[in-house]
């Protein structure tokens, strides 16, 4: 194991452990973003959750955001629509890009569901281009099933 997947891993139990007994999805998302967030040091982490067929602004970590976004639009709308995690490792090659922060470079998407339908996306962004991989990729779906199956 490689120290970015060592850091996951050790991630991941501690955010097991926080969601154990945890009913609220806001308050386990609120502490998912900053465990996130404190571990890697992104620009920005955080949910949009689905409410009345957009996604809104849940707990996040980082600077200010977008507060709904549309379906199909941007990054975190195209994931939602197409059902799968999206990494981009330049933003600004992707088409539809909603620039919330000029200073956000690379991103990563991951759908979460439950019960088949997707609640919530968990957005991650980077200052940097080329953030983020399959490893961040297997080990933030991982974390997106705690949610998932509270």
């Amino acid at each position: 194991m490689n120290d970015k997947e060592q850091k996951y891993d050790l991630l991941f139990r501690q955010i097991q452990s926080l969601a154990e007994g945890e009913t609220d999805d806001i308050a386990l998302m609120a502490n998912m973003a900053a465990a996130i967030h404190d571990t890697f040091h992104f620009w920005w982490t955080g949910f949009y959750r689905v409410i009345d067929n957009e996604l809104v602004l849940g707990p996040f970590q980082g600077p200010l955001a977008c507060t709904r976004i549309a379906y199909g639009r941007g990054v975190c709308g195209t994931a939602w629509q197409e059902e799968r995690t999206l990494v981009v490792p330049d933003v600004h090659q992707f088409k539809g890009h909603i620039a919330c922060s000029s200073a956000s470079n690379s991103e990563i998407v991951v759908p979460v569901f439950r019960d088949g339908k997707i609640i919530a996306v968990l957005d991650i962004d980077s200052e940097h281009y080329n953030t983020f991989d399959e490893t961040d990729r297997i080990w933030l779906e991982r974390i997106a099933t705690i949610i998932s199956n509270q």
